[in-house]
């Protein structure tokens, strides 16, 4: 079985449907199929896989056009990677992972105090991205919060 996404002329996913290995073992086949049984250009079905995220295959295999595709992403041909909603004005892309990055890196990390209490059911500490904060100044962003108050 292959999953395939459906895109608009502007490379937004609109739908996301399997294909069984009866109709189609290739792109190609699941393609034909999938234009003659939808009324849709083969041209705009691209093949996805149900298994990768963030650049990464979770079963171990070889990680194919970054991300599943899912209803609202956008297909970008030049780099073969299904993209989510940039989550962020300042966010950029990160191909090597598939992945919308913040322009301060990764989240910071708690520290031991903090993840003891969130153990202790204290509080539950966690970074939030601000793009207020970070428009206003660009040396801050992440800020941390307590999600239990």
């Amino acid at each position: 079985m292959a999953h395939f996404a459906k895109i608009d002329d502007s490379n937004i996913v609109l739908q996301v449907l399997t294909v069984d290995n009866e109709n189609a073992t290739t792109e190609a086949e699941g393609k034909t199929y999938l234009e003659a049984n939808n009324n849709w250009p083969s041209d705009k079905w691209i093949q996805t896989s149900y298994n990768t995220w963030a650049g990464q295959h979770g079963l171990g295999g070889t990680p194919f056009r970054g991300n599943y595709a899912c209803i609202g992403y956008t297909w970008d041909s030049a780099n073969e990677i299904f993209w989510a909603t940039q989550p962020y004005a300042s966010w950029a892309k990160d191909t090597a992972t598939a992945s919308w990055v913040s322009p301060l890196g990764a989240k910071p990390s708690l520290t031991t105090e903090q993840s003891q209490q969130n153990l202790d059911d204290t509080h539950g500490w966690i970074y939030n991205w601000d793009e207020d904060a970070y428009q206003a100044d660009n040396t801050t962003g992440w800020t941390l919060v307590n999600g239990l108050a």
